[in-house]
Protein backbone atom coordinates (compact mmCIF):
# COMPACT_ATOMS: atom_id res chain seq x y z
CA UNK A 1 0.00 0.00 0.00
CA UNK A 2 2.76 2.50 0.95
CA UNK A 3 4.48 1.76 -2.63
CA UNK A 4 1.19 2.52 -4.43
CA UNK A 5 0.95 5.46 -2.01
CA UNK A 6 4.28 6.66 -3.28
CA UNK A 7 3.39 5.76 -6.86
CA UNK A 8 0.77 8.35 -7.04
CA UNK A 9 1.93 10.84 -4.99
CA UNK A 10 4.98 10.27 -7.67
CA UNK A 11 2.91 11.07 -10.78
CA UNK A 12 1.27 14.10 -8.89
CA UNK A 13 4.53 15.65 -8.22
CA UNK A 14 5.50 15.07 -11.50
CA UNK A 15 2.64 16.80 -13.32
CA UNK A 16 2.91 20.11 -11.14
CA UNK A 17 5.43 23.01 -12.55
CA UNK A 18 5.38 24.56 -9.06
CA UNK A 19 8.21 23.02 -7.09
CA UNK A 20 6.60 20.74 -4.26
CA UNK A 21 8.29 18.45 -1.60
CA UNK A 22 6.68 15.61 0.27
CA UNK A 23 7.67 15.83 4.50
CA UNK A 24 7.49 12.90 6.76
CA UNK A 25 6.24 13.74 10.13
CA UNK A 26 10.39 14.15 11.09
CA UNK A 27 10.79 16.94 8.63
CA UNK A 28 12.74 14.13 6.03
CA UNK A 29 12.18 14.67 2.62
CA UNK A 30 10.29 11.90 0.95
CA UNK A 31 10.05 12.87 -2.04
CA UNK A 32 10.50 15.98 -4.49
CA UNK A 33 9.72 16.67 -7.95
CA UNK A 34 11.48 18.02 -11.29
CA UNK A 35 10.86 21.58 -10.95
CA UNK A 36 12.50 21.79 -6.93
CA UNK A 37 15.58 20.39 -8.16
CA UNK A 38 15.49 22.63 -11.15
CA UNK A 39 14.59 26.03 -9.41
CA UNK A 40 16.72 25.35 -5.61
CA UNK A 41 19.95 23.71 -7.75
CA UNK A 42 19.41 20.98 -5.70
CA UNK A 43 20.20 17.08 -6.42
CA UNK A 44 17.90 14.77 -6.62
CA UNK A 45 20.33 12.24 -4.99
CA UNK A 46 21.15 14.02 -2.00
CA UNK A 47 17.39 14.94 -0.99
CA UNK A 48 15.42 11.44 -0.22
CA UNK A 49 15.44 11.00 4.03
CA UNK A 50 17.68 14.38 4.84
CA UNK A 51 15.73 16.64 6.91
CA UNK A 52 14.72 19.60 4.72
CA UNK A 53 16.51 22.38 6.74
CA UNK A 54 19.97 20.10 5.75
CA UNK A 55 19.43 20.00 2.36
CA UNK A 56 21.95 22.19 -0.14
CA UNK A 57 24.66 22.09 2.50
CA UNK A 58 21.97 23.39 5.21
CA UNK A 59 20.99 26.44 3.05
CA UNK A 60 17.57 25.51 4.13
CA UNK A 61 17.73 25.66 7.57
CA UNK A 62 15.59 29.18 7.50
CA UNK A 63 14.07 30.69 10.35
CA UNK A 64 10.69 31.40 9.10
CA UNK A 65 10.70 27.91 7.73
CA UNK A 66 10.99 26.29 10.82
CA UNK A 67 8.28 28.53 12.37
CA UNK A 68 5.93 27.31 9.58
CA UNK A 69 6.65 23.49 10.18
CA UNK A 70 7.06 23.33 14.12
CA UNK A 71 4.79 26.34 15.43
CA UNK A 72 1.97 26.62 12.85
CA UNK A 73 1.12 23.64 11.22
CA UNK A 74 0.94 21.62 14.27
CA UNK A 75 -2.51 23.92 14.88
CA UNK A 76 -3.73 23.47 11.55
CA UNK A 77 -4.24 21.35 8.60
CA UNK A 78 -3.64 23.93 6.01
CA UNK A 79 -1.67 26.86 5.82
CA UNK A 80 -1.56 29.52 2.97
CA UNK A 81 0.64 31.96 1.22
CA UNK A 82 3.21 32.40 4.62
CA UNK A 83 5.89 34.72 2.41
CA UNK A 84 9.65 33.49 3.36
CA UNK A 85 12.67 35.79 1.96
CA UNK A 86 15.73 34.10 2.00
CA UNK A 87 19.37 34.48 0.33
CA UNK A 88 20.61 31.07 -0.99
CA UNK A 89 24.18 30.70 -1.61
CA UNK A 90 23.77 29.18 -5.22
CA UNK A 91 20.81 30.89 -6.64
CA UNK A 92 21.08 34.31 -4.65
CA UNK A 93 17.80 35.94 -3.07
CA UNK A 94 14.22 34.65 -3.30
CA UNK A 95 10.98 35.65 -2.21
CA UNK A 96 8.61 32.37 -1.72
CA UNK A 97 4.79 32.15 -0.98
CA UNK A 98 5.05 28.73 1.07
CA UNK A 99 1.53 27.07 1.37
CA UNK A 100 1.63 23.74 3.35
CA UNK A 101 -0.84 20.97 4.31
CA UNK A 102 -1.08 17.71 6.73
CA UNK A 103 -2.20 14.52 5.24
CA UNK A 104 -3.06 11.43 6.69
CA UNK A 105 -1.73 8.39 4.68
CA UNK A 106 -3.36 5.49 3.14
CA UNK A 107 -6.87 6.51 6.12
CA UNK A 108 -4.52 6.21 8.95
CA UNK A 109 -2.94 8.51 11.44
CA UNK A 110 0.89 8.41 10.11
CA UNK A 111 0.87 11.99 8.81
CA UNK A 112 2.48 13.44 5.94
CA UNK A 113 3.27 17.40 5.25
CA UNK A 114 2.66 18.47 1.53
CA UNK A 115 4.83 21.62 1.07
CA UNK A 116 4.51 23.85 -2.05
CA UNK A 117 6.80 26.60 -2.94
CA UNK A 118 5.87 29.55 -5.17
CA UNK A 119 8.69 31.86 -6.47
CA UNK A 120 7.16 35.66 -5.95
CA UNK A 121 10.87 37.03 -6.40
CA UNK A 122 10.23 39.30 -9.75
CA UNK A 123 6.47 39.94 -9.18
CA UNK A 124 7.20 41.23 -5.53
CA UNK A 125 10.30 43.68 -6.60
CA UNK A 126 7.83 44.57 -9.61
CA UNK A 127 5.42 45.73 -6.70
CA UNK A 128 7.72 47.42 -4.56
CA UNK A 129 9.21 49.52 -7.02
CA UNK A 130 5.55 50.33 -8.42
CA UNK A 131 4.33 51.63 -4.56
CA UNK A 132 8.11 53.41 -4.15
CA UNK A 133 7.44 55.18 -7.90
CA UNK A 134 3.48 56.13 -6.41
CA UNK A 135 4.98 57.51 -3.33
CA UNK A 136 7.45 59.34 -4.82
CA UNK A 137 4.45 60.40 -7.04
CA UNK A 138 2.06 61.32 -4.34
CA UNK A 139 4.87 63.14 -2.72
CA UNK A 140 4.54 65.24 -6.33
CA UNK A 141 1.22 65.93 -5.83
CA UNK A 142 1.54 67.24 -2.31
CA UNK A 143 4.24 69.83 -3.17
CA UNK A 144 2.10 70.94 -6.08
CA UNK A 145 -0.37 71.64 -3.81
CA UNK A 146 1.05 73.59 -1.35
CA UNK A 147 2.67 75.24 -4.08
CA UNK A 148 -0.52 76.29 -5.82
CA UNK A 149 -1.90 77.65 -1.96
CA UNK A 150 1.41 79.47 -1.77
CA UNK A 151 1.10 81.38 -4.80
CA UNK A 152 -2.26 82.11 -4.28
CA UNK A 153 -4.00 80.59 -7.33
CA UNK A 154 -7.70 80.92 -6.94
CA UNK A 155 -9.62 78.09 -5.63
CA UNK A 156 -10.80 76.73 -9.32
CA UNK A 157 -6.82 77.61 -10.96
CA UNK A 158 -6.18 75.41 -8.02
CA UNK A 159 -8.15 72.20 -8.84
CA UNK A 160 -7.17 72.67 -12.27
CA UNK A 161 -3.46 71.95 -11.57
CA UNK A 162 -4.41 69.21 -9.39
CA UNK A 163 -6.54 67.10 -11.25
CA UNK A 164 -4.30 67.26 -13.93
CA UNK A 165 -1.32 65.85 -12.01
CA UNK A 166 -3.63 63.57 -10.69
CA UNK A 167 -4.59 62.55 -13.70
CA UNK A 168 -0.94 61.92 -14.90
CA UNK A 169 -0.47 60.28 -11.72
CA UNK A 170 -3.20 57.36 -12.22
CA UNK A 171 -2.31 57.08 -16.17
CA UNK A 172 1.22 56.56 -15.34
CA UNK A 173 0.49 54.27 -12.23
CA UNK A 174 -1.92 52.31 -14.53
CA UNK A 175 0.42 52.57 -17.12
CA UNK A 176 3.64 50.84 -14.97
CA UNK A 177 1.24 48.49 -13.73
CA UNK A 178 0.46 46.90 -17.19
CA UNK A 179 4.44 46.92 -17.77
CA UNK A 180 5.42 45.02 -14.78
CA UNK A 181 3.39 41.85 -16.78
CA UNK A 182 5.80 42.32 -19.12
CA UNK A 183 9.33 40.81 -19.53
CA UNK A 184 11.56 43.30 -20.06
CA UNK A 185 15.74 42.74 -20.82
CA UNK A 186 16.94 45.71 -18.36
CA UNK A 187 20.65 44.46 -18.81
CA UNK A 188 23.46 47.04 -20.69
CA UNK A 189 24.25 46.55 -24.57
CA UNK A 190 26.77 43.85 -24.72
CA UNK A 191 29.85 44.48 -26.89
CA UNK A 192 33.32 46.22 -28.00
CA UNK A 193 33.49 46.07 -31.35
CA UNK A 194 34.04 49.56 -33.32
CA UNK A 195 30.33 49.44 -34.77
CA UNK A 196 28.98 48.96 -31.38
CA UNK A 197 30.98 51.62 -29.45
CA UNK A 198 30.42 54.11 -32.19
CA UNK A 199 26.54 53.38 -31.30
CA UNK A 200 27.60 54.20 -27.52
CA UNK A 201 28.99 57.62 -29.05
CA UNK A 202 26.35 58.70 -30.64
CA UNK A 203 24.39 57.72 -27.72
CA UNK A 204 26.64 59.82 -25.36
CA UNK A 205 26.53 62.60 -28.19
CA UNK A 206 22.36 62.94 -27.77
CA UNK A 207 21.86 62.17 -23.60
CA UNK A 208 21.83 66.32 -23.09
CA UNK A 209 19.41 67.22 -24.86
CA UNK A 210 15.93 66.81 -26.03
CA UNK A 211 16.16 66.13 -30.01
CA UNK A 212 13.76 63.57 -31.24
CA UNK A 213 16.18 60.13 -32.24
CA UNK A 214 15.26 57.87 -35.11
CA UNK A 215 16.79 54.40 -34.24
CA UNK A 216 17.27 52.53 -37.53
CA UNK A 217 18.20 48.26 -37.94
CA UNK A 218 17.26 44.98 -38.80
CA UNK A 219 14.57 43.14 -36.84
CA UNK A 220 16.44 41.36 -33.37
CA UNK A 221 19.66 43.69 -33.28
CA UNK A 222 18.39 45.62 -30.01
CA UNK A 223 17.02 48.60 -31.07
CA UNK A 224 14.73 48.70 -27.64
CA UNK A 225 17.93 48.93 -25.20
CA UNK A 226 19.48 52.11 -27.38
CA UNK A 227 16.03 54.07 -26.79
CA UNK A 228 16.19 53.01 -23.37
CA UNK A 229 20.04 53.45 -23.21
CA UNK A 230 19.15 57.15 -24.63
CA UNK A 231 16.38 57.53 -21.98
CA UNK A 232 18.95 56.24 -18.98
CA UNK A 233 21.59 58.92 -19.88
CA UNK A 234 18.91 62.18 -20.41
CA UNK A 235 17.71 65.09 -18.13
CA UNK A 236 14.33 62.93 -18.04
CA UNK A 237 15.57 59.45 -16.83
CA UNK A 238 13.72 60.09 -13.61
CA UNK A 239 10.56 59.36 -15.33
CA UNK A 240 9.72 55.94 -16.70
CA UNK A 241 10.30 55.70 -20.18
CA UNK A 242 7.00 55.09 -21.76
CA UNK A 243 6.61 52.73 -24.78
CA UNK A 244 4.34 51.91 -27.84
CA UNK A 245 4.56 49.24 -30.48
CA UNK A 246 2.87 50.96 -33.57
CA UNK A 247 3.04 47.22 -34.86
CA UNK A 248 1.03 45.19 -32.54
CA UNK A 249 -2.45 47.06 -32.30
CA UNK A 250 -4.83 47.16 -35.17
CA UNK A 251 -5.28 50.38 -36.97
CA UNK A 252 -8.34 51.73 -35.04
CA UNK A 253 -7.06 51.38 -31.67
CA UNK A 254 -3.74 53.50 -32.51
CA UNK A 255 -5.16 56.33 -32.15
CA UNK A 256 -6.91 56.01 -29.02
CA UNK A 257 -3.68 54.39 -27.40
CA UNK A 258 -1.42 57.82 -28.42
CA UNK A 259 -4.44 60.54 -27.88
CA UNK A 260 -6.36 59.21 -25.09
CA UNK A 261 -10.31 59.62 -25.97
CA UNK A 262 -13.38 60.79 -23.93
CA UNK A 263 -15.83 58.47 -22.17
CA UNK A 264 -18.28 57.72 -25.12
CA UNK A 265 -15.98 58.32 -27.98
CA UNK A 266 -16.57 55.18 -29.57
CA UNK A 267 -18.51 51.69 -28.45
CA UNK A 268 -16.56 50.38 -25.35
CA UNK A 269 -15.28 53.67 -24.74
CA UNK A 270 -16.87 53.70 -21.02
CA UNK A 271 -14.42 55.94 -19.12
CA UNK A 272 -11.86 58.66 -20.55
CA UNK A 273 -8.63 57.43 -20.65
CA UNK A 274 -5.72 59.41 -20.86
CA UNK A 275 -3.37 58.32 -24.32
CA UNK A 276 0.49 57.62 -24.19
CA UNK A 277 1.50 61.03 -25.12
CA UNK A 278 -0.28 62.63 -21.82
CA UNK A 279 1.07 59.81 -19.54
CA UNK A 280 4.84 60.81 -21.29
CA UNK A 281 4.42 64.59 -20.67
CA UNK A 282 7.47 65.17 -19.40
CA UNK A 283 9.09 62.14 -19.70
CA UNK A 284 10.42 59.77 -22.98
CA UNK A 285 7.88 58.26 -25.38
CA UNK A 286 9.21 54.94 -27.55
CA UNK A 287 7.51 54.25 -30.65
CA UNK A 288 8.70 51.22 -31.98
CA UNK A 289 7.94 50.40 -35.43
CA UNK A 290 6.90 53.83 -36.31
CA UNK A 291 6.84 52.57 -39.75
CA UNK A 292 3.80 51.01 -39.46
CA UNK A 293 2.23 53.70 -38.51
CA UNK A 294 -1.26 54.38 -40.38
CA UNK A 295 -0.81 56.97 -43.17
CA UNK A 296 -3.89 58.81 -42.11
CA UNK A 297 -2.71 59.14 -38.66
CA UNK A 298 0.78 60.45 -39.62
CA UNK A 299 -0.53 63.67 -39.56
CA UNK A 300 -1.45 64.01 -36.55
CA UNK A 301 2.00 62.47 -35.01
CA UNK A 302 3.37 65.33 -37.10
CA UNK A 303 1.36 67.84 -35.53
CA UNK A 304 2.41 67.16 -31.90
CA UNK A 305 6.13 66.82 -32.67
CA UNK A 306 6.09 70.36 -34.37
CA UNK A 307 3.84 71.87 -31.44
CA UNK A 308 3.33 69.35 -28.80
CA UNK A 309 -0.67 69.59 -29.02
CA UNK A 310 -3.35 67.21 -29.96
CA UNK A 311 -7.06 66.99 -28.94
CA UNK A 312 -8.32 63.75 -27.59
CA UNK A 313 -10.85 61.43 -29.15
CA UNK A 314 -14.77 62.59 -28.77
CA UNK A 315 -13.08 66.19 -27.17
CA UNK A 316 -12.32 69.62 -28.87
CA UNK A 317 -10.28 70.61 -26.07
CA UNK A 318 -6.60 71.22 -27.36
CA UNK A 319 -3.91 69.31 -24.97
CA UNK A 320 -0.18 70.73 -24.92
CA UNK A 321 2.39 67.99 -23.92
CA UNK A 322 6.18 67.94 -23.60
CA UNK A 323 7.40 65.00 -24.98
CA UNK A 324 10.73 63.46 -26.13
CA UNK A 325 10.20 60.62 -28.86
CA UNK A 326 12.30 57.98 -30.21
CA UNK A 327 11.34 56.11 -32.70
CA UNK A 328 12.76 52.76 -33.98
CA UNK A 329 12.03 51.19 -37.49
CA UNK A 330 13.80 48.24 -39.39
CA UNK A 331 11.93 49.45 -42.31
CA UNK A 332 13.60 52.01 -45.27
CA UNK A 333 11.60 55.45 -44.58
CA UNK A 334 12.79 56.63 -47.45
CA UNK A 335 11.99 53.89 -49.58
CA UNK A 336 8.42 54.20 -48.05
CA UNK A 337 8.26 57.82 -48.43
CA UNK A 338 9.12 57.09 -52.13
CA UNK A 339 6.56 54.93 -52.44
CA UNK A 340 3.50 57.00 -50.24
CA UNK A 341 3.19 54.93 -47.53
CA UNK A 342 5.01 57.33 -45.17
CA UNK A 343 4.95 61.00 -44.66
CA UNK A 344 7.67 63.00 -46.35
CA UNK A 345 7.35 66.03 -43.82
CA UNK A 346 7.18 63.03 -41.26
CA UNK A 347 10.14 61.70 -41.92
CA UNK A 348 12.53 64.80 -42.30
CA UNK A 349 10.93 65.65 -38.33
CA UNK A 350 12.24 62.61 -37.26
CA UNK A 351 15.50 61.64 -39.00
CA UNK A 352 17.29 64.94 -36.77
CA UNK A 353 19.35 62.38 -35.49
CA UNK A 354 19.66 59.15 -36.82
CA UNK A 355 21.32 55.95 -34.68
CA UNK A 356 21.86 53.09 -36.72
CA UNK A 357 22.22 49.98 -34.97
CA UNK A 358 24.53 47.41 -36.67
CA UNK A 359 23.78 43.46 -37.46
CA UNK A 360 25.31 40.68 -35.95
CA UNK A 361 27.15 39.88 -38.78
CA UNK A 362 28.64 43.13 -39.02
CA UNK A 363 30.02 42.83 -35.35
CA UNK A 364 31.25 39.79 -35.33
CA UNK A 365 33.92 40.15 -32.68
CA UNK A 366 31.07 40.94 -29.69
CA UNK A 367 30.08 37.02 -30.41
CA UNK A 368 32.08 35.46 -27.55
CA UNK A 369 30.75 38.50 -25.15
CA UNK A 370 27.25 38.03 -26.11
CA UNK A 371 27.63 34.25 -26.22
CA UNK A 372 29.05 34.64 -22.32
CA UNK A 373 26.73 37.02 -21.28
CA UNK A 374 23.73 34.66 -22.50
CA UNK A 375 24.85 31.41 -21.48
CA UNK A 376 25.30 32.54 -17.97
CA UNK A 377 21.87 33.93 -17.72
CA UNK A 378 19.98 31.57 -19.37
CA UNK A 379 21.96 29.03 -17.25
CA UNK A 380 21.21 31.04 -14.02
CA UNK A 381 17.34 30.63 -14.86
CA UNK A 382 17.51 27.06 -15.62
CA UNK A 383 19.43 26.06 -12.86
CA UNK A 384 22.07 24.71 -14.79
CA UNK A 385 26.04 25.09 -14.73
CA UNK A 386 27.64 25.76 -17.66
CA UNK A 387 31.30 26.48 -17.35
CA UNK A 388 33.25 26.05 -20.88
CA UNK A 389 32.23 26.85 -24.65
CA UNK A 390 34.40 24.61 -26.64
CA UNK A 391 35.74 26.11 -29.39
CA UNK A 392 34.05 24.40 -32.07
CA UNK A 393 31.36 25.55 -30.98
CA UNK A 394 32.43 29.16 -30.53
CA UNK A 395 34.05 29.17 -34.20
CA UNK A 396 30.26 27.56 -35.13
CA UNK A 397 29.19 30.57 -34.06
CA UNK A 398 31.33 33.50 -34.96
CA UNK A 399 31.13 31.81 -39.11
CA UNK A 400 27.40 32.02 -39.03
CA UNK A 401 25.46 34.99 -40.62
CA UNK A 402 23.29 35.32 -37.96
CA UNK A 403 20.18 37.11 -40.01
CA UNK A 404 17.91 36.92 -37.29
CA UNK A 405 20.91 38.99 -35.28
CA UNK A 406 21.48 38.72 -31.46
CA UNK A 407 17.40 37.88 -30.59
CA UNK A 408 18.42 34.55 -33.24
CA UNK A 409 21.05 34.10 -30.93
CA UNK A 410 19.57 34.47 -28.07
CA UNK A 411 17.21 31.35 -28.88
CA UNK A 412 20.12 29.50 -30.18
CA UNK A 413 21.77 29.25 -26.98
CA UNK A 414 18.62 28.75 -25.17
CA UNK A 415 18.48 25.85 -26.58
CA UNK A 416 21.93 24.83 -26.27
CA UNK A 417 21.63 25.24 -22.58
CA UNK A 418 18.65 23.16 -22.41
CA UNK A 419 20.40 20.26 -24.55
CA UNK A 420 23.67 20.64 -22.47
CA UNK A 421 23.98 17.97 -19.70
CA UNK A 422 26.97 18.40 -18.70
CA UNK A 423 29.72 21.66 -17.94
CA UNK A 424 30.40 22.06 -21.67
CA UNK A 425 27.84 24.00 -24.04
CA UNK A 426 26.61 21.50 -26.67
CA UNK A 427 25.14 23.26 -30.15
CA UNK A 428 22.35 21.70 -31.07
CA UNK A 429 21.26 24.10 -33.87
CA UNK A 430 22.76 22.87 -37.45
CA UNK A 431 24.09 26.37 -38.15
CA UNK A 432 24.93 26.77 -42.36
CA UNK A 433 25.87 30.02 -43.79
CA UNK A 434 24.08 30.97 -46.53
CA UNK A 435 25.21 31.45 -49.91
CA UNK A 436 26.91 35.12 -50.61
CA UNK A 437 24.43 36.23 -52.73
CA UNK A 438 21.46 34.47 -51.62
CA UNK A 439 20.23 38.01 -50.29
CA UNK A 440 19.71 39.07 -54.15
CA UNK A 441 17.11 37.22 -55.09
CA UNK A 442 15.12 37.32 -52.05
CA UNK A 443 12.21 39.36 -51.75
CA UNK A 444 10.44 40.42 -48.45
CA UNK A 445 6.88 38.67 -47.36
CA UNK A 446 5.31 42.09 -48.00
CA UNK A 447 6.29 42.18 -51.60
CA UNK A 448 5.16 38.51 -52.45
CA UNK A 449 1.59 39.22 -50.75
CA UNK A 450 1.22 42.22 -52.23
CA UNK A 451 1.26 40.97 -55.97
CA UNK A 452 -0.62 37.89 -55.12
CA UNK A 453 -3.26 39.89 -53.93
CA UNK A 454 -2.87 41.42 -56.95
CA UNK A 455 -3.01 39.07 -59.72
CA UNK A 456 -6.06 37.64 -57.88
CA UNK A 457 -8.36 40.68 -57.80
CA UNK A 458 -7.17 41.24 -61.33
CA UNK A 459 -8.45 37.94 -62.24
CA UNK A 460 -11.60 39.09 -61.22
CA UNK A 461 -11.89 42.63 -62.25
CA UNK A 462 -11.47 43.78 -58.44
CA UNK A 463 -14.52 42.25 -57.30
CA UNK A 464 -13.61 42.10 -53.43
CA UNK A 465 -16.81 39.96 -51.98
CA UNK A 466 -19.54 38.00 -53.33
CA UNK A 467 -19.29 34.59 -55.35
CA UNK A 468 -16.30 33.94 -57.09
CA UNK A 469 -14.32 37.04 -56.04
CA UNK A 470 -11.03 38.07 -54.48
CA UNK A 471 -11.86 36.82 -51.17
CA UNK A 472 -13.58 33.79 -51.76
CA UNK A 473 -10.34 32.46 -53.73
CA UNK A 474 -7.83 33.88 -51.60
CA UNK A 475 -10.25 32.36 -48.23
CA UNK A 476 -10.26 35.84 -46.39
CA UNK A 477 -13.34 37.60 -45.06
CA UNK A 478 -13.90 40.55 -46.69
CA UNK A 479 -12.75 43.15 -43.61
CA UNK A 480 -9.75 41.32 -43.60
CA UNK A 481 -8.67 41.54 -47.62
CA UNK A 482 -9.65 45.59 -47.65
CA UNK A 483 -7.68 45.47 -44.29
CA UNK A 484 -4.57 44.24 -46.24
CA UNK A 485 -5.23 45.84 -49.29
CA UNK A 486 -4.64 49.29 -47.19
CA UNK A 487 -1.78 48.22 -45.34
CA UNK A 488 0.21 46.37 -48.51
CA UNK A 489 -1.28 49.93 -50.46
CA UNK A 490 -2.92 47.99 -53.00
CA UNK A 491 -5.50 50.31 -55.06
CA UNK A 492 -6.99 49.62 -58.06
CA UNK A 493 -5.35 51.55 -61.18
Amino acid sequence: MQKNFLDIFKNILGSIREPLIVLDPDLKVIRANVSFYRSFNVKPNETEGVLIYDLGNRQWDIPKLRELLEDILPRNSVFNDFEVEHIFETIGRKIMHLNARRINRDGNQTELILLAIEDVTEREYYKRHLEELVEKRTAELSVAMAQAEQSRQTAEDALVEIKKLKDRLEAERAYLQEEIKLVYNHENIVGQSNAINYVFYKVEQIADTDTNVIILGETGTGKELVARAVHGTSLRKHRALVKMNCAALPSNLIESELFGHEKGAFTGAHSRRLGRFEVANGATLFLDEIGELPLELQPKLLRVIENGEFERLGSSDTKKVDVRIIAATNRNLEVEVREGRFREDLWYRLNIFPITMPPLRDRMEDIPLLVNFYVNKISKRMGKSIEMVPVSVMETLQSYRWPGNIRELENVLERAVISSSGPKLRLVDELKTPHKDISKAVRTLEDVERDYITRVLEQVQWKVSGEKSASEILGLERSTLRARMRKLNIKKT
